[in-house]
């Protein structure tokens, strides 16, 4: 069976004390014998990752790299045989900013060179200038899946950027940072039982608390054995979100149609092959909370991409299509053909459906129609203050 982790993009991020009585070398190899043998796992898995493209600088004291990224880069490409056969590309996301050419090392030229002409990776300029916070951005958009190891400020950064747009966050708690600072802290942070689910949640048997001490790996067993529980612990993760906004009147003449182009159309694309919770919020939901407009807005604002249908011209769904866009969430805005609207839905590269015809065929052109816009630029592009 395909794995859960297929197509998902993973990020590993973290770095390494420059003091080698906080991360003895001892730690920091054994580190990076748990993150090759999880980025093997992974690749086996069809998953696919965010990495940054930078600088390697190492501890004075050893010698040793001081981040995971180049480590990762290696792995990948010295297991590609290892990918399952139609996993997605690209197989990484390239985060750089406009001095990576310059400061990526020079045994690694041949590596970077070889990758970056290949379509297995796909480049995401950052930013103009050298700055960590919009890397981290880049990186956070792109990004399904978060797992932190050592670190400082930057790792709690990330974290927050990756849970406010409700995506999970995997801390490790590897002796490679002080015990109050990055993935550590986020680790005993999570220790406690009320709030281990800020971090992520999962399915199955093992909740997420479980599942956050069974990776509190003790230093008596071998660093690279934590690999295939982490990787369980992956593949128990809720499934990310994508957000129904449509047509819910059962009374509206249009209604048998809406329905039945999400059941037939929509639900086999979005969850059963790009692996999304459809999310629906109805008569039939279990809200979690009290006001109905919270559990709307609560569960569209942590969505990883929007379905907007405007069938029936609903103001609450012109409301959320408008938030979803704000958002800057990937959103496939859809309406059956000979919709009157109050705006071209051909503006934002919508999609016009028909009642009629083969669901394989309409599935056709909904998935073809989703690869085209997944990745578009914001209505609105952030602009610097300073070029």
């Amino acid at each position: 069976m395909q794995s859960p982790l297929f197509g998902r993009r993973i990020h590993i991020t973290g770095s390494i004390d420059k003091d080698s009585g906080v991360a003895s070398a001892e730690s920091v190899e054994a580190a990076r014998e748990f993150i090759t043998e999880l980025v093997k796992q992974l690749m086996q898995k069809g998953a696919t990752f965010v990495v940054p493209v930078d600088a390697e600088p190492l501890r004075e004291s050893d010698n040793l790299p001081k981040c995971f990224d180049w480590l990762v880069w290696e792995t990948i490409n010295s297991n590609l045989a290892k990918r399952p056969s139609g996993a997605p590309m690209p197989l990484a996301m390239a985060v750089q900013h406009h001095k990576t050419e310059e400061q990526i090392p020079e045994k690694f030229h041949d590596l970077w060179d070889d990758l970056r002409g290949s379509d297995f990776v796909k480049i995401e300029n950052a930013a103009e200038w050298n700055m960590a916070s919009k890397r981290m951005e880049a990186q956070a958009r792109w990004g399904d899946i978060l797992i932190a190891v050592g670190g400082d400020e930057g790792v709690l950064y990330l974290a927050n950027l990756y849970h406010e747009a409700g995506k999970p966050v995997i801390p490790l708690n590897l002796a490679l940072c002080e015990q109050g600072k990055g993935a550590r802290k986020l680790f005993s942070y999570g220790l406690n039982s009320g709030v281990t689910k800020r971090l992520f949640n999962t399915g199955g048997a093992k909740d997420a608390h479980t599942w956050l001490n069974l990776i509190n790996f003790p230093k008596r067993k071998p660093t690279s054995e934590g690999a295939p529980i982490l990787i369980d612990l992956l593949e128990s993760l809720n499934r990310p979100k994508a957000f129904a906004v449509r047509l819910l009147n059962p009374e509206h003449p249009d209604f048998v149609d809406v329905q039945n182009f999400f059941e037939t159309v929509v639900e086999p694309v979005v969850s059963e092959e790009l692996g999304y919770d459809l999310v629906t919020i109805d008569a039939d939901h279990v809200y979690e909370n009290a006001s109905v407009v919270q559990e709307i807005f609560g569960n569209l604002h942590r969505s990883s991409i929007v379905i907007a249908d405007i069938t029936g011209m609903r103001p609450n769904c012109f409301i959320e299509l408008g938030y979803a866009l704000g958002r800057n969430i990937p959103t496939a805005l859809t309406a059956k053909n000979g919709t009157e609207h109050p705006f071209d839905v051909s503006v934002f590269s919508g999609h016009h459906w028909k009642t009629g015809g083969v669901a394989s065929d309409k599935q056709k052109n909904f998935r073809r129609h989703w690869e085209a816009i997944k990745n578009r630029s914001p209505l609105v592009p952030t602009e610097l203050l300073m070029p």
